[in-house]
C-alpha cells in the first residue's frame, strides 16, 4: 500500500521548473482577481453603456423583465454597475471580499436562468455563470491578497 505524504511538497517533474513555479506562487491570487475583474468590466460596459455589442439600460432592461425581473432597468443598471464598478474594485482589490461576494450571490441566480439551456455556454448554458461563481468563490476566500488597496490600507473587509 502507497503511503501518501502531505507534508512533503511534490516536487516537480522537471525540477528547474520548481523555482519558478514557487517564485511565482504568490502571483497566483493577484492573477485571478485582476482577471476576474478585468474580464467583468466589458459585461457590465454593454449594460451600462452599451458598449461591447451590449443593449445599454434600456435594452438591457427590457430582457430583464422579459424573463421576470422587473423594473428591468434597475436591474440592469445594478447589475451593470456590480460588473462594470465591482470590476473596477476587484482590480484595484479595494472592497474585494464585499465585491466578490456580490458576484457570487449574481452568478447563484444566473446559474439558475440558464440551467434550462444545458451546460454549454454556446446555447446559453450555465457553463460561464458557474464559472465566473467559481472565480467570485476564490477571491472571496482568498481577499485582496498582498497587492491589493485593501492590503495598503490595512483592511481586509
Amino acid at each position: 500500500m502507497t503511503t501518501i505524504h502531505t507534508d512533503a511538497p511534490a516536487r516537480p517533474l522537471i525540477a528547474p521548473l520548481g523555482h519558478v513555479w514557487e517564485a511565482l506562487a504568490p502571483l497566483s491570487p493577484l492573477l485571478v482577481r485582476v482577471t476576474t475583474g478585468a474580464l467583468l468590466m466589458p459585461h457590465g460596459a454593454g449594460k451600462l453603456f452599451g458598449l461591447f455589442g451590449g443593449y445599454g439600460i434600456a435594452g438591457t432592461g427590457q430582457w430583464f423583465e422579459s424573463i421576470g425581473f422587473a423594473p428591468g432597468w434597475l436591474f440592469a443598471l445594478g447589475i451593470g454597475s456590480l460588473e462594470f464598478f465591482g470590476g473596477i474594485l476587484l482590480v484595484l482589490g479595494l472592497l474585494t471580499r464585499p465585491v466578490a461576494a456580490a458576484v457570487l450571490g449574481f452568478m447563484l441566480v444566473a446559474i439558475t436562468i440558464h440551467l434550462p439551456n444545458g451546460y454549454a455556454w454556446n446555447n446559453a448554458g450555465f457553463e460561464m455563470p458557474l464559472f465566473w461563481g467559481a472565480m467570485a468563490l476564490s477571491v472571496l476566500i482568498r481577499g485582496g491578497g498582498a497587492y491589493s488597496l485593501d492590503r495598503a490600507i490595512g483592511r481586509e473587509f
